[in-house]
């Protein structure tokens, strides 16, 4: 039987052995052990349902026995070669991407992680226009490689000191999200665009591309108007412009589509995935159509990008989706999770105060006119929830955010008692808002 470190031994390691900046979940965070479809298991054997699936990375579930057992037979087979010889899975791949890829997308080019599939996404923008600016959206996030993280417009995530200020960026200009508190969705919108018309108005023949994720995922899930992305794409093209959409987190059934962009209509000029393509392997991708594909002539390649083992496990994963019909279950089940959500939002105003998201990938904002607090409630819940067998993600820029992004295995019974454990955790939550008012108050009364 194998003998487990446990979680001290793993928390002292990584105090010894890791940079300083990795950080975990959890005050008392257990060792995970094990995967099995929706459920983890901690090193005690404790069984967790869980419902962030590694930041929506096993989309289609841990350790999927039909997944594995593909990739351990091309592990057997042939592990590696790189690009520069000729082998079939990587093809294959591609050739089933294009037919999957909004539109008229059918080139790809791969890569491991989503930082290099949009850095790859950026520069191949620059190439076919010949221009050298990019225009993002606030508290976006798209990387940790120096141009995307240029182009990353949430503070935490630009960790480079040296990086222009966002409002100082010559190469890179930020335009507010279509989004708000206390502002309609259609306002907040409203606002983004004609933003983006005045940016293009003053510099639109110095811009190559536009990114952006078509539901920030770390900024707390924010989905826009059903019409927001269809207009933007129409002004961009009148400049020229390319759209590129980061689908790292939304790709691949999330969204209730196979790709958020499909929720309304848009087929970008560039696209990037990576996560749920390889369920937990690592691979990641570009694509983009003919006439622009044409202009990435230079040299260039990834060593481990579209290698064998990664390529037969994304095109297995393809299969399970299709087999399976993963985007209308999460469409379906998002629908069920979203509907108990909103309810405990009417039942608990005071520490839920907004439900947003799209298929299976969900965000409650907790406490959101007081953010510090919110974000301690948050880790209150996810605390909670961890004791009870649940697992789930934080988000937002205030980190006040519930986030809810399950294996899209996940069933009708575990959101049902996911919901009774949330209620009860929002019950305590509310004793805590509580608290912390009545000691706000005496504070006050002190000073």
């Amino acid at each position: 039987m194998q003998q487990y470190i446990g979680p001290e031994g793993i928390l002292e390691k990584r105090s010894k052995y890791f940079y300083p900046t990795t950080s975990h979940f959890y005050r008392n965070p257990p060792q995970l052990v094990r995967g099995d479809m929706q459920y983890l298991y901690g090193h005690d054997g404790k069984r967790y349902i869980d419902f962030f699936a590694g930041v929506s990375v096993v989309a289609s579930g841990h350790c999927n026995p039909e997944i594995v057992e593909r990739t351990m037979e091309q592990l057997r087979a042939l592990q590696h070669t790189c690009t520069i010889y000729l082998t079939q899975p990587n093809v294959d791949l591609a050739e089933r991407l294009a037919e999957v890829l909004p539109g008229d997308l059918c080139r790809t080019f791969f890569v491991n992680s989503g930082s290099e599939a949009n850095e790859g996404a950026l520069l191949l923008a620059r190439l076919h226009t010949g221009r050298k600016g990019f225009i993002a959206l606030e508290q976006g996030l798209h990387g940790r490689t120096y141009l995307t993280m240029s182009v990353t417009g949430l503070q935490m995530w630009r960790s480079d000191p040296q990086l222009p200020r966002l409002d100082a960026a010559e190469d890179v200009t930020f335009i507010p999200r279509p989004y708000e508190q206390g502002m309609s969705a259609d306002a907040a919108a409203r606002r983004s665009l004609k933003a983006l018309k005045a940016v293009l108005e003053e510099k639109g023949g110095d811009i190559a591309a536009m990114i952006v994720e078509p539901i920030q995922g770390n900024a707390g899930i924010i989905v826009p108007p059903d019409w927001y992305f269809p207009e933007v794409k129409a002004v961009l093209e009148q400049y020229g412009v390319l759209l590129i959409a980061d689908e790292i987190q939304t790709g691949f059934g999330r969204t209730g589509r196979m790709f958020a962009m499909d929720r309304w209509g848009v087929t970008p000029d560039i696209i990037t995935m990576a996560k749920a393509l390889g369920s937990g392997v690592p691979v990641a991708a570009f694509a983009s159509n003919d006439a622009i594909a044409t202009s990435f002539t230079r040299p260039s390649a990834s060593t481990f990008g579209g290698n064998p083992v990664s390529s037969a496990t994304a095109l297995a994963v393809l299969d399970y989706i299709e087999a399976n019909r993963l985007p209308e279950r999460a469409e379906r089940l998002g629908g069920l999770l979203h509907a108990g959500l909103e309810e405990l939002a009417a039942r608990y105003p005071r520490v839920l105060s907004e439900v947003r998201g799209a298929g299976l990938m969900l965000g409650a904002e907790l406490s959101a006119g007081d953010t510090e607090l919110g974000a301690r409630l948050v880790d209150d819940v996810l605390e909670t929830l961890k004791d009870r067998g649940f697992i789930i993600g934080k988000n937002g820029v205030g980190r006040n955010v519930l986030a809810f992004q399950p294996p899209l295995v996940i069933t009708e019974k575990d959101i049902t008692e996911m919901l009774a454990a949330l209620e009860q955790a929002l019950e305590e939550a509310v004793h805590t808002a509580s608290s912390v008012a009545q000691e706000g108050v005496h504070h006050g009364d002190h000073t």
